[in-house]
This record gives C-alpha cells, structure tokens and sequence, in this order.
C-alpha cells in the first residue's frame, strides 16, 4: 500500500512537472499581430492566409490578423510595435520614414520591409454612361476614395491633388466592400481602389451595374505625376472586368510584408523560410492569385526602405545580393 501510495505521488508529480513544462513552452511562443486591411482588400486576405499558415508549421510562433485602415495606418502600427508585422505600400512607406505623409511630420523609421508581395494598381471606377472620361471630369462629384488612413486614400489625395482635382470633389472615406455599395445604390458616382486586379468589390459592382475604368495612367503622363512619385505605370488587361472590357492603364505601387525593427532577427528569418517555402507561396496563391507574384525572383524588388536584418540574412542565403542601402 505504502509503495503504491509512492507512486501515485511520483506519477502526480511527473504529470505537474509536464504541465509546467508545456505551460512554459506555450509561454515561449512569439505572438505578434499582423495589421492587414479593410473589409473585403487583399491585405485583409493576405494578413488571414499568413496568420493561418505559419503557426500550422511553426510550433513557435501565434500570429493574429488585425484590421486596418491600410497602407498609411500599417506604416505607422508597425513603426511604433503595435502592429510586429503589416502590409505596407513601397511610397507610404518611404514616405513615412522621410517624415512627408499627408499633415503628418512625424518619421516612421521602425518599420523595414520583408519582401515583394504584389502590385497594387489604381482602378477607378464609373458608370458606363456616366459621361466621365478622365480624372478631371469628377469636379463636383462623389468619390469613394478609400478607407480614412488607408493606402487607397493616401495615394487618391496625392493623384488628385497633383491634377489640381481634389479640392474640388466630395472625397467619401470608404472601404472597397461599402464603396461598391454605395455605388451600386447610385450613392457616388465613382469609387477608387489601389489593389491587385481583378478586385472582388468592382466585380460585386459591376455585376449590377455597367462599368468603366478611367485611364487614369494617361493623366498621370500628361501633368508629370510619375516625375512626382515613385508609382509604376502598368496595364490592366482587357477583358478583366468583362468580355467587353477594354485594357486600361494606370499606374500601380508595390505592396511588401514589413515587420518592426524590434522583432528578433530569428524570428522574421524562420517566418519568411516558411512563408517564401514552396509551400507557403502556394498557400498564399490558394488564398488569392494576386499572391503569385511572391517569389523568390521577385524578392525585394521595389523596396523603398531597409529591410529587416532577419530579411537580409534570408535574402543573402537565397542568392541575393542587398545593396547597403537597403540594410
């Protein structure tokens, strides 16, 4: 009786000590939080995918998505820690570490990029028969522009700003998703998205409405945005909204993965070996095709700040060389 009581101790005792062993492995996990976007954007779905996968391959690591204004707002979460990790566009990000984001003076230096993630073209919608053909033709109307400190609004206001435009419009802060919405119930007569293509929120509107694209790559050309501004020009291909949709250019930003310049260089090394894996990329595309364009050959082109010491020791061991001012 005496020895059995022994090992009932011992066996209690064994079972307290793995408890608390498993309690502080579990304590040992890095948390961090990705700050993704408004309802119904690819960051969102970016943000999503990445939170589900790494932690399913890495026991060490529990990641939540969070909601965002977008670009502007993660440049600055991310700078300042509350946000470790967020999707930031390559000018916003420049921008904000130069100190030169809209009425904000402030430099964002804690936020370093990872790697490349998309393109994120300017689409500007109308209605087919809304008589507007360029930029300058939305004087006096509303225009949903995006999410109040999102990408989408930061660069409308700089674009149309830059056409002498903005001051004579009625900008409407709008996600994508309710930007389609009012749209659809005749509530503005134009919604702006800077997203890769095609967008679900246009094909959600065009589905009850007849749309167009406006060129807006042509104005961008003709008043000297690009000598202003490091965007891109680029070409939506026909046919991306419809049979009968002409091709349309534009001018795009790159998207990247950021992180904190405090998150621990291990850290941002492991997660980018598994999201840059042949098996990440392929379940980043699974979430969206937009994702496609991650890979190792695109790596960190565009980048417009440093990039984290945790990215450039992945970088380097990829075969890239980083010019030393982006380290």
């Amino acid at each position: 009786m005496k020895k059995f009581l022994i090992l009932s101790l011992l066996l209690v005792v064994t079972i307290s000590m793995a408890a608390v062993s498993g309690d502080a492995q579990a304590a040992k996990k890095f948390k961090a939080k990705i700050g993704g976007g408004p309802t119904g954007g690819t960051f969102n779905t970016f943000a999503n995918a990445m939170a589900v996968y790494v932690p399913k391959n890495m026991d060490d690591i529990k990641l939540s998505a969070v909601g965002s204004g977008g670009s502007v707002e993660n440049v600055k979460r991310v700078s300042s820690g509350e946000s470790n990790f967020g999707l930031c566009y390559a000018v916003d990000s420049a921008l904000g570490r130069g100190g030169k984001l809209p009425k904000d003076d402030k430099q964002y230096e804690g936020t370093m990029a990872l790697g490349f993630l998309y393109g994120a073209p300017a689409q500007l919608v109308v209605r087919a028969d809304s008589g507007i053909n360029t930029a300058k033709d939305l004087i006096g109307k509303r225009v949903a522009v995006g999410n109040a400190g999102s990408g989408a609004s930061a660069s409308a206001e700089r674009f149309f700003r830059h056409l002498g435009v903005w001051e004579n419009f009625k900008p409407q802060f709008l996600g994508y998703s309710a930007a389609a919405s009012a749209f659809k119930d005749g509530k503005i007569d134009a919604f702006w998205v800077l997203v890769g293509f095609p967008n679900r929120s246009i094909i959600e509107a065009s589905v009850q409405v007849d749309i167009r694209l406006i060129d807006v790559g042509a104005d961008a050309a003709q008043f000297g945005f690009y000598d202003a501004y490091a965007y891109i020009p680029v070409t939506i291909p026909a046919g991306t909204y419809g049979d009968d949709m002409p091709a349309c250019s534009t001018f795009q930003d790159a998207t990247f993965l950021c992180a904190n310049n405090e998150v621990p260089t291990d850290v941002v090394y492991n997660i980018m070996s598994t999201l840059w894996s042949e098996d990440g990329m392929a379940a980043m595309v699974s979430a969206k095709k937009t994702f496609k364009t991650m890979t190792l050959e695109n790596a960190f082109d565009g980048a417009s700040i440093p990039l984290h010491p945790g990215a450039v020791k992945f970088w380097e061991e990829q075969g890239k060389s980083v010019p030393a001012n982006l380290k």
